[in-house]
C-alpha cells in the first residue's frame, strides 16, 4: 500500500510476541520499502526472519542507519532508550503502549520529537477495534462508562501491574469518549500470581461529571472485553473481543409520557441498533495510519501527548491501590 520511492523506508525492533505482527503488517504495506528488523535474540530473529521472508539487523544503529521510521515493539523498560536513540537520529517513531516508565521519560520524548519535528505515535490498538469504531459516530457525551477486560494469565506483561498492561487500553478509550480530564481517582487491586497487581478496579470521575468503572484481571478463567456506555440519548454495548456492538435509544415516534401510566414491552418503546463498520485487523489499521501520518497524509492517531495522558491515569491508578493497600484498615 505505501510501498513506492516516496514512501518511508521503515523496520521494526523487536520480534517477540507482538513484534512479529509488526514485522508481518509492515512488510505487506510497506513491500520494498520495508528494511527489515532487529531483535535481542540471535535465535529469535533467525526464525522470524526465514518464517517472514525478511531481513534481520545485527544491531539498532544498523537499522537506524537504512529507515526513515520505527517501529518499537520492546519491553517498556527499553521504550526510552530505543525511542531517544532513534529521535535522536530524525526517525519517526511508533511505540507501543505503556508509552515510557515513568512520566518524565515520557516528557523527555516528548521534547525530542518536537525538536526533530518528527511523527511520535503511541499504540492503542483498541481505538481502530471495530466496535468502538462502529460507535463512535453514536457516542454523545457518555455519563457513566463501564468496563471489563478479563483475560487468562498469560507471562508476557506480568513484569507490570495489570493496570499497565491490560487496563490502559481502557484508560484510553473511556478519556477519549469522555473527552475531559480526569479528576478523581478511587481504586483497588492485589497481586495473586506475581509480585505485581494482578487484579484492579478503578472508579474514575472526570471534570465534565462524567464517571468511569473499569476492571481489569489477568488472573480470570475466562476472556472478556466488554465496554458499556451510557448517555441521555441512549445505551452502547460493545463486545471488543468480538468486534460488535449494539445502540439502544428510544425510538423517536414513542411518547415517554405513556411509560408513567402502564408497563410496556421494551421494543415499544427502545430502537435497536447494530453496529457495523467495515472490517480490517485493528493493528493493520492502526500501523497504516502511522505511515500516513509519516507521508502527510493522515493525523497521528494517538500522540504522545495522548499516550502520556493515558500513562499518567495508569501511574495514578496503581498509587491510590498502593495507598489503599498500605492502609491498616486495608489489613484489617
Amino acid at each position: 500500500m505505501y510501498a513506492g520511492p516516496s514512501a518511508p523506508r521503515v523496520g521494526v525492533v523487536g520480534a517477540g510476541g507482538l513484534g512479529v505482527h509488526h514485522v508481518r503488517i509492515l512488510r505487506d504495506l510497506a513491500g520494498d520499502r520495508f528494511a527489515g528488523f532487529v531483535d535481542e535474540n540471535p535465535g529469535r530473529a533467525s526464525d522470524v526472519a526465514s518464517q517472514l521472508g525478511v531481513t534481520a539487523f545485527p544491531s539498532l544503529d544498523a537499522l537506524l542507519a537504512v529507515t526513515d521510521a520505527i517501529s518499537i515493539v520492546v519491553p517498556t523498560t527499553s521504550h526510552h532508550a530505543v525511542a531517544s536513540k532513534a529521535l535522536h537520529a530524525g526517525k519517526h517513531v511508533f511505540i507501543e503502549k505503556p508509552f515510557t516508565v515513568t512520566l518524565e521519560e515520557a516528557d523527555a520524548l516528548i521534547a525530542l520529537a518536537a525538536a526533530a519535528g518528527v511523527v511520535l505515535q503511541v499504540g492503542h490498538v483498541e481505538r481502530f477495534n471495530r466496535a468502538v469504531r462502529a460507535a463512535m459516530p453514536f457516542v454523545d457525551g457518555p455519563r457513566f462508562i463501564e468496563s471489563d477486560r478479563l483475560a487468562p494469565f498469560n507471562p508476557r506483561g506480568s513484569d507490570v501491574a495489570v493496570v499497565l498492561d491490560l487496563m490502559i487500553h481502557d484508560l484510553d478509550l473511556v478519556r477519549t469518549l469522555v473527552g475531559a480530564r480526569m479528576v478523581d481517582v478511587q481504586a483497588m487491586g492485589i497481586p495473586v500470581l506475581t509480585p505485581q497487581l494482578d487484579i484492579a478496579n478503578a472508579r474514575l470521575t472526570f471534570a465534565n461529571g462524567a464517571v468511569a468503572n473499569i476492571t481489569a484481571s489477568r488472573v480470570s478463567r475466562e476472556r472478556v472485553r466488554k465496554l458499556r456506555i451510557f448517555q441521555q440519548s441512549g445505551y452502547l454495548s460493545l463486545d471488543l473481543a468480538a468486534g460488535t456492538g449494539e445502540y439502544f435509544r428510544m425510538r423517536e415516534d414513542f411518547d415517554a409520557r405513556l411509560l408513567a401510566r402502564a408497563p410496556r414491552a421494551l421494543e415499544e418503546f427502545v430502537e435497536r441498533v447494530p453496529l457495523d463498520a467495515p472490517d480490517g485487523e485493528p493493528l493493520g489499521l492502526e500501523l497504516t495510519q502511522f505511515l500516513g501520518a509519516v507521508m502527510g497524509t493522515a493525523p497521528i492517531a494517538v500522540t504522545g501527548a495522548e499516550g502520556r495522558d493515558a500513562l499518567e491515569a495508569a501511574l495514578r491508578i496503581v498509587a491510590a491501590i498502593d495507598t489503599a493497600n498500605a492502609h491498616p484498615l486495608a489489613r484489617a
